[in-house]
């Protein structure tokens, strides 16, 4: 990176830059944003905001939070902030290491905050940021202006004059801005906000005790590591109801968490204010954690620990959990069921969700703990199937058939289920409908930072929207949106959010 002119700043010289302006008098003009391809509109809006005040800092946004969907931003912060210190109305740029403004206004204390006319409508921005910001700035004495000029779109332009995207997906992408599915997928959010949602299933702590790979032992065949530090996060159904909790307004857990090592605090800690928490109590064991050790080269992970006891629950206890499914199911629009196959579902907490819940959505997952022992098969019937390709095939036993016999011919005719979903990793996802047939739809990005929790996420946006009567091509569309965001977050560091998601769907279809 080439500092033109000395142009490029961190926030702390800054902002003793901007106090030494200020002491001659000047008054100093910020704007941001993540200006991932300038262009006139940029220019015009650069122009209006230096002739707003004397001095005018560019404050843009790192890469790891810029929010416009996969593959962005195309040019790294580097690249971005040579460009614009190129540009001589520029007087100061610096990186914003931060999801908002807001940490930078208050650092560098601007006296004109100056946005895009687009966002001077308040209640039209999704992220709801520019209101934060505006009272960032008003909070010192600044205020903001809003520039009216000619308006772009990078997005637009990156997506029909960049190859950003692989053939198959650019190829889709354009089909899709052709038939305007984009106020589709839009309308099908919002349809959603009024929505009750019960979520059924084992809750699940993830650690991650990241670590430095010392080499070999001299003594033994093994491994040895470092300990640099660890992160616990609530996830399993936890997570899950998070994702739902972002799109749907009321939201409840049924769970079991163990007696001995409960981490019930972390739990109820972690829930989103909307999503009420009813769990049983399982004496003499743990809540299930799955420890996992990474490299903190490229977060690989190097191997996992459970700590855990997958048996059954007792008879009163499975009693009491399958008397609480059987009353609250019918309480709620949507159940939707995360059965990592731990223990907590047994044949009659089935029995009980086939029979009182309005409308069923299933995952039942395979891992290293029940592989070949928790198959989908285990239900007779849903509303909606969400499962990955390898589960689809190891619950019909079948290797080697195409996805959609396996799906048509296999599982549906096993399971009586209208819609079903198969996620195929850097593939994509099929979807199902017994009247409406198949659609694929290609994988959104090939940049995975961890996998962990990502199905759970595409089930958790999906199901709501199946259950409202979404086509299921604008569901699997959504799905494999929420699915890229979730690849992205390290663990449970956050939810998969509406605001996101809205983000993330417009700047692919722009």
């Amino acid at each position: 990176m080439v500092n033109v002119s000395g142009k490029l700043m961190a926030p702390e010289d800054l902002a003793r830059q901007v106090a030494a302006w200020k002491a001659k008098g000047k008054t100093v003009a910020m704007a941001h944003g993540v200006f991932d391809l300038v262009h006139l509109g940029h220019l015009r809006h650069l122009q209006e905001a230096r002739n707003t005040g004397d001095m005018l800092i560019v404050s843009l946004t790192a890469d790891a939070f810029v929010n416009k969907g996969p593959g962005r931003p195309v040019f790294p912060a580097e690249a971005r902030a040579e460009m614009l210190a190129a540009l001589a109305i520029v007087d100061a740029v610096v990186i914003n290491h931060a999801a908002t403004a807001v940490p930078m206004i208050t650092a560098v204390k601007p006296d004109i905050y100056v946005k895009g006319i687009e966002y001077a409508e308040a209640d039209k921005d999704v992220t709801g940021k520019i209101t934060e910001e505006q009272e960032a700035v008003e909070a010192h004495g600044g205020r903001i202006h809003f520039t009216d000029d000619v308006v772009f779109s990078s997005s637009s332009l990156l997506n029909h004059h960049f190859d950003i995207y692989d053939p198959a997906l650019r190829n889709y992408l354009e089909g899709c801005r052709q038939t305007d599915m984009l106020p589709r997928l839009l309308q099908a959010m919002d349809d959603l906000a009024e929505m009750k949602v019960l979520l059924v299933g084992d809750a699940i702590i993830d650690e991650y005790q990241y670590v430095t790979p010392l080499g070999k032992s001299p003594k033994e065949t093994m491994i040895a590591t470092r300990f640099m530090e660890r992160e616990v996060f609530a996830g399993g159904i936890i997570a899950a109801a998070n994702h739902v909790a972002g799109v749907c307004a009321q939201v409840e857990v049924l769970t079991c968490l163990g007696q001995t090592e409960s981490h019930e605090k972390l739990i109820r800690q972690t829930l989103a204010p909307n999503v009420k928490l009813s769990a049983v109590m399982r004496p003499g064991v743990p809540t299930t954690r799955k420890c996992r050790f990474v490299d903190t080269g490229y977060y690989r992970k190097l191997f996992e620990t459970y700590y855990f006891d997958d048996t059954p629950l007792d008879e009163a206890l499975q009693a009491k959990f399958d008397h609480l499914v059987a009353s609250r199911a019918k309480q709620y629009d949507l159940v939707i069921v995360t059965d990592f196959g731990h223990g907590l579902i047994a044949p009659s907490t089935i029995a009980a969700l086939e029979k009182t819940a309005r409308f069923l959505a299933v995952n039942a997952q395979s891992n290293s703990a029940n592989h070949g022992y928790n198959l989908i098969t285990r239900y007779s019937r849903a509303d909606y199937i969400c499962i990955d390709a390898p589960e689809a095939r190891l619950a019909v036993g079948d290797k080697h058939s195409p996805m959609e016999m396996v799906i048509r011919d296999r599982l549906a005719a096993r399971v009586d289920c209208p819609n079903i979903v198969v996620t195929h990793g850097k593939n994509g996802c099929i979807t199902y409908n017994r009247d409406q047939g198949f659609t694929s739809i290609p994988a959104f990005t090939k940049t995975v930072v961890d996998t962990v929790g990502a199905g759970d996420a595409f089930l958790s946006i999906t199901s709501p929207l199946v259950a409202a009567g979404c086509p299921l091509d604008l569901v699997g569309f959504l799905g494999n949106a929420a699915g890229a965001i979730k690849v992205g977050i390290l663990g449970h560091r956050r939810s998969v959010e509406k605001a996101q998601l809205i983000k993330t769907v417009t700047a692919l279809l722009k």
